[in-house]
């Protein structure tokens, strides 16, 4: 019998360094095959669980579901019935936001590199759609942009047909499916400050996006050519409208066609509210300025537009 030296805890109700004598004897009675599952596995049996029953087993409870789930698809087993024992629905309720998370294995996590200029995104984005985009963070930092997204796949072959025409393109993808770094943390911290120098003209908006496909593709190509997109952030929440951040910069003289493209996204279901005066922006987006010759700090951004009109 062995002991472990530590065990995980997601699956706290299974986990033992040792198991115990008389389990170990039955084990080696009746037990033919062993199938390890990995935490994302379990997450994703919780979601079935729920999906079939409606009711939320909590990790340990839904190891056999998983193990089930390992075993047919690692032998190729279809059209047959399995029996899974699924004992335990005490979850955590703060744990759940983590098990959804992790729980959608149709979502292929990536980070990828586009040239800071504009159209880049649409680019980048039509090499993606009609695939649902689950995830975007992006804030300009120089020559060229690192990007952490994630999109949803129909199977694992279509997964592999993006990956290989971002290749194609020369867009340098980075597939984050197996790292834990990306996946637990990186995701999350994305955005960070930009340089002074590359954020002259931004306006920082909140918008509210059709959760419905086509969405963001609207929004880029209706984008006049000589706007930049200078900071991206969003993440699908599954609800009827995606709440977006953007930073888009518009030099002062093209104030006016701004407005006239965010009065366009209005008519067309988008609502949007001006955020450049906001504190936060300033205090955790942005590098602070540098005084200029005159000890005097430069103005970093234009004016804001009124909130009339599209904002909420």
């Amino acid at each position: 019998m062995v002991e472990l030296p530590s065990v995980g805890l997601f699956a706290d109700g299974a986990a033992v360094r040792r198991v115990g004598d008389e389990t170990f004897r039955l084990c080696k009675t009746v037990v033919d095959e062993m199938v390890n599952v990995s935490t994302d596995e379990i997450c994703a049996a919780i979601k079935d669980a729920f999906v079939d029953t409606r009711v939320v087993l909590e990790p340990a409870g839904a190891l056999a579901v998983a193990g089930v789930r390992k075993f047919a698809a690692t032998h190729g087993v279809t059209g047959k019935t399995f029996v899974a024992v699924a004992s335990g629905a005490n979850i955590d309720f703060d744990r759940l936001r983590f098990v959804s998370e992790l729980a959608d294995t149709s979502e292929t996590l990536i980070s990828v590199q586009i040239p800071e200029r504009p159209g880049a995104f649409l680019e980048l984005y039509n090499h993606i759609y009609p695939r649902n985009v689950t995830a975007f963070h992006y804030r300009i930092s120089g020559d060229e942009a690192s990007i952490f997204l994630s999109f949803q796949a129909s199977s694992r072959d279509d997964r592999d047909e993006v990956l290989e025409a971002l290749r194609g393109a020369g867009l340098k993808p980075m597939d984050l499916e197996d790292n834990e770094l990306a996946q637990t943390h990186c995701r999350h911290m994305a955005t960070s400050r930009a340089p002074f120098d590359l954020t002259q003209d931004e306006a920082l908006f909140r918008f509210e996006f059709p959760e419905r496909p086509g969405a963001l593709l609207r929004f880029l190509e209706n984008l006049p050519q000589d706007f930049n997109v200078s900071l991206f952030h969003y993440r699908s929440h599954g609800a009827d409208v995606a709440r977006v951040l953007v930073g888009i910069q518009a030099p002062g003289k093209k104030r006016a066609q701004l407005r006239e493209y965010l009065d366009f996204l209005t008519s067309k279901g988008y609502t949007w509210c001006e955020e450049t005066e906001n504190p936060l922006y300033d205090n955790f987006l942005l590098e602070p300025a540098c005084p200029n010759r005159s000890g005097r700090s430069r103005p970093r951004k234009p004016p804001p537009l009124t909130l009339s009109g599209g904002s909420r």
